[in-house]
């Protein structure tokens, strides 16, 4: 008899979520943290605090390039820490239950398809827009099982250096670490705005969300520099569009509470570059399932594995 429950771990460069879901895809009880070194100590230690005897299984999506054969993460380019750890055998050999490892963006398109946003898209590309910039596809209804590292598209052949080691990616201008870069970059060089008045000065604690407050608060800069963002997003959704002509791209991650200035741009700058007869029956939406997406979607992927389903 399958049991009810499955833990879902959606693991980042910045936050840890760890969460208890039933088969109905029903969050029952969250555990959330940052990220840091102990991270195998801390995933077991919250892991083991919603562990019993009713656990199927535990899903962890991590950012990063996952290699399904060997079950290690080859590279995760804001998080290299994961490269060095066997993940899926410290888990399996603490709880003594199957482990699921996939990329977090695929984690998260899974449970928007699930449970979420996608339920009533064939064909969809999730965009997790944070620190770095992630990607996963849906395709026929399953989800598709390819890397989708989107936000490693080169979108400038001579631009700014990415933390993969390429240059001109898309997650170098439109993450949230890049714009967090390009501000504090601007403002030491005695460019006047509002975020200098934050934290005292300390410009090394300014947040995405700061700048979107201080956007909204007439700021010039803040204003520049979530739309100069969009507009690179929008190149890359345009991408998106004209190459796979999906029926909507999701959105998530916390630069999703930008929208009305960053989404916004990206949305108008994707409709002037994509072909107008794709971009037309695209809808772009944000997520509906939000941070938890991640957890969710790994969890659901440790029922599917069970069922005997490919992933």
């Amino acid at each position: 008899m399958f049991k009810k429950y499955a833990i879902g771990i959606d693991l980042g460069a910045t936050n840890l979520r760890v969460a208890l879901v039933s088969r109905e895809g029903q969050l029952i009880r969250m555990i959330k943290g940052l990220t840091s070194e102990d991270i195998l100590e801390s995933i077991l230690k919250a892991v083991g605090d919603l562990f019993s005897d009713d656990i199927s299984g535990i899903g962890l999506g991590v950012a990063g390039l996952v290699d399904r054969k060997s079950g290690r993460i080859l590279i995760s380019p804001n998080f290299h820490i994961v490269e060095r750890i066997d993940l899926i055998s410290e888990i399996g050999k603490k709880f003594g239950v199957p482990v699921v490892l996939v990329n977090d963006a695929n984690a998260a398109a899974f449970g928007e398809k699930w449970v979420g946003a996608g339920k009533d898209f064939p064909n969809f590309v999730l965009l997790t827009l944070g620190t770095g910039i992630g990607g996963g596809m849906v395709y026929n209804d399953k989800l598709f099982g390819v890397s989708a590292e989107i936000g490693h598209m080169t979108i400038d052949i001579d631009g700014n250096k990415c933390h993969c080691g390429n240059s001109g990616c898309l997650e170098s201008y439109t993450s949230a670490r890049a714009i967090l870069s390009r501000a504090v970059s601007i403002l030491e060089k005695g460019k006047e705005s509002l975020l200098k008045e934050y934290y005292g000065g300390n410009l090394y604690k300014i947040t995405t969300e700061d700048i979107y407050k201080a956007a909204l608060d007439g700021d010039n800069l803040s204003r520049e520099l979530l739309k100069d963002a969009g507009r690179y997003l929008g190149i890359g959704i345009a991408n998106i569009i004209n190459m796979m002509s999906p029926d909507a791209i999701i959105l998530t991650g916390g630069l999703i509470g930008t929208w009305d200035i960053y989404i916004q741009e990206a949305i108008k700058e994707a409709s002037r570059r994509a072909f107008k007869e794709l971009f037309d029956k695209v809808e772009i939406i944000p997520s509906l399932l939000l941070d938890n997406a991640g957890t969710i979607g790994a969890a659901g992927l440790v029922f599917k594995a069970e069922a005997g389903e490919k992933l």
